[in-house]
């Protein structure tokens, strides 16, 4: 029975995921721009924090490197677009990232707690400065111009790249690399005694995630007439996907997902409504997650859920 029970509520999650998918496929069809641009920007943050999630979540290393390649796949969708097929400035901008970021791993991932989340936070100062510098001295100004995108290839583009990037979240969470993720996150020591390549693990799968928030960067940046260093490797979207992860939960990927939807949906709200409560909402939320739903919105759910199966059950126990 239980067997049965559990297959039922698996179906029953595909289905109504399958009816999501479906939904945000037809959505431009009958909506109109303004639904179309921020559900866009809805995707993107699920892609920044599922990303941040793949490598944080199961090993606890706190990174604040996400705009830092966010910047890196904006700036190469403002120099390449203009000249080479959108599709392929995507893939380029996920391969750079890729390559900075195992060059990154490799240096950063031998450190542990602090001293890692203070150099991914580092990074994204330093190549705002690089950029800047080189800008001024290659061509006399700051910033420059995108080629841009139509809104509806942006939205597709971007929920392509979420349907990818929950694929991609899902498979490594049940590969060889995702228990060793496990391991490392709950006793590095003993997973390193154990067999597993450590290092190697932590850069490859940190290295896999910067793919993801490259590509959203190449994406975002066609929406954009003009960007520049303070645009691209703006600090906000270092720090927002950690808070998005935090409310949502990180130990099932549905959390960071949940999360990402409800900030992104409430700043939104906040900017355009009460834009001088922006910060202010933002603080007492994380507050209230930090004090009292230590896993999350889903960890809540999940106890909810078992104390109502359980009381349910008690009658028939007695």
């Amino acid at each position: 029975m239980k067997t049965n029970s559990l297959i039922s509520s698996k179906n029953a999650g595909l289905v109504l995921l399958g009816v999501i998918f479906i939904v945000l496929a037809l959505l431009p069809q009958f909506t109109h721009a303004y639904v179309i641009v921020l559900f866009s920007d809805i995707m993107k943050f699920v892609v920044l924090t599922v990303a941040w999630v793949l490598f944080a979540g199961p090993t606890r290393y706190i990174s604040l490197a996400s705009a830092a390649f966010y910047g890196v796949g904006l700036y190469t969708s403002a120099i390449l677009n203009a000249s080479l097929p959108f599709p392929l400035v995507v893939i380029l901008a996920g391969v750079f990232c890729f390559i900075v970021a195992l060059g990154v791993g490799a240096l950063t991932l031998r450190l542990k707690g602090v001293y890692f989340t203070i150099f991914t936070f580092g990074l994204v100062q330093l190549l705002f400065y690089a950029v800047a510098e080189i800008e001024r001295i290659a061509t006399g100004k700051r910033g420059r111009f995108v080629a841009t995108e139509g809104t509806e290839t942006v939205y597709y583009a971007m929920f392509i790249l979420v349907v990818v990037t929950l694929l991609v979240a899902v498979l490594i969470r049940r590969s060889r690399h995702g228990l060793a993720l496990s391991s490392i996150g709950q006793y590095e020591e003993a997973a390193s005694h154990s067999g597993v390549n450590v290092v190697r693990t932590k850069v490859l799968i940190f290295a896999v995630s910067s793919i993801f928030m490259g590509m959203a960067g190449a994406i975002v940046a066609t929406r954009r007439a003009y960007i520049d260093p303070g645009i691209a490797f703006d600090l906000n979207v270092s720090f927002m996907p950690v808070l998005m992860a935090i409310l949502g939960g990180t130990r099932h990927l549905v959390g960071p997902v949940i999360g990402a939807i409800i900030f992104a949906y409430l700043g939104e709200f906040l900017l355009t409504r009460l834009p001088d409560l922006y910060m202010l909402v933002f603080g007492a939320v994380m507050v209230i997650a930090i004090l009292f739903l230590p896993r999350g919105l889903v960890g809540l759910a999940q106890q909810l859920w078992r104390k109502y199966r359980g009381g349910a059950r008690a009658p028939a126990g007695g």
